[in-house]
């Protein structure tokens, strides 16, 4: 069945894309700025081989870092199964994983999970309500299937930029292969960022323990990074809109420490999910 979504619910639906991908990831959005909890999330999977990533964005077609920042292309390019493509007519927006899948308004973009007004429809992936359909729509495929269906056919007719696929080493007489590394089959855009820009930040896998990212928390309200100080849990927007009533016990949106959706837990007195 189909989901309406709106708000922090439909930013809370995508991150569930993220997080609960295991073979299946596809990103295909004609910008590409990854908010911070989408890109955390993913580093928990930088090894596994089995998850097949496609990006897909477009628009900027003389300058293709417009639409595609160049901190995330070195962050996907570390990735062992994925590819990267081009399509400058895109504008829809489709996010989904193996089980789930969102048809959205919304640009996977910082600014526009934080600050604009969007829409998406959620469906899942159901074998058995696929069938039910095409017995009682006389052959008709269902929502879900028949946007898998157009969104792959999307994908088959863009431009492959970028292609890693896993290195295994062999194990014993072939059997229990291990993933050893990303193997490059294709790269054809870096020629279209700086070099300067490309240049790799470093592994996704070490952790950075620098004193601003140490200090730097999130807004409550709104969710965008801010300094950390337990006191003054908002951005200048977010405190704006608290100050209105100051009520420090209001229901906020976001954990001050790690920006994860609070569902309501976290207050102006209490701005830390336990």
């Amino acid at each position: 069945m189909a989901k309406f979504l709106k708000g922090n619910e439909l930013n809370s639906a995508l991150g569930k894309i993220f997080e609960n991908a295991e073979d299946k990831l596809y990103l295909i959005s004609p910008y590409i700025k990854l908010h911070h909890r989408f890109s955390d999330e993913l580093k928990r999977k930088v090894r596994n081989d089995n998850l097949k990533i496609i990006v897909v964005f477009g628009k900027n077609e003389n300058d293709l870092s417009k639409s595609l920042m160049a901190s995330d292309l070195d962050f996907f390019k570390q990735f062992p199964n994925i590819e990267i493509r081009y399509e400058k007519r895109l504008h829809a927006k489709f996010y989904a994983n193996e089980k789930t899948q969102i048809i959205s308004s919304m640009n996977l973009y910082d600014f526009s999970q934080n600050e604009n007004i969007e829409i998406g429809v959620l469906t899942e992936y159901n074998p058995l309500g696929n069938i039910a359909s095409k017995l009682l729509y006389d052959g008709e495929k269902s929502l879900d299937q028949d946007a898998w269906d157009y969104f792959n056919h999307v994908i088959e007719n863009s431009q492959l930029l970028f292609k890693n696929e896993p290195e295994y080493d062999a194990g014993f007489m072939g059997f229990g292969k291990k993933f050893k590394a990303p193997k490059n089959i294709q790269d054809t855009i870096s020629e279209h960022f700086s070099k300067s820009s490309t240049t790799s930040k470093g592994s996704v896998l070490k952790e950075s323990t620098s004193k601003k990212e140490i200090n730097m928390g999130y807004c409550i309200r709104t969710g965008e990074q801010i300094p950390f100080n337990t006191k003054k849990p908002f951005s200048i927007k977010g405190y704006k809109m608290w100050a209105k009533d100051k009520n420090e016990n209001y229901s906020e949106n976001f954990c001050h420490k790690t920006g994860k959706p609070s569902n309501g837990k976290t207050t102006f007195r209490n701005p830390i999910l336990q």
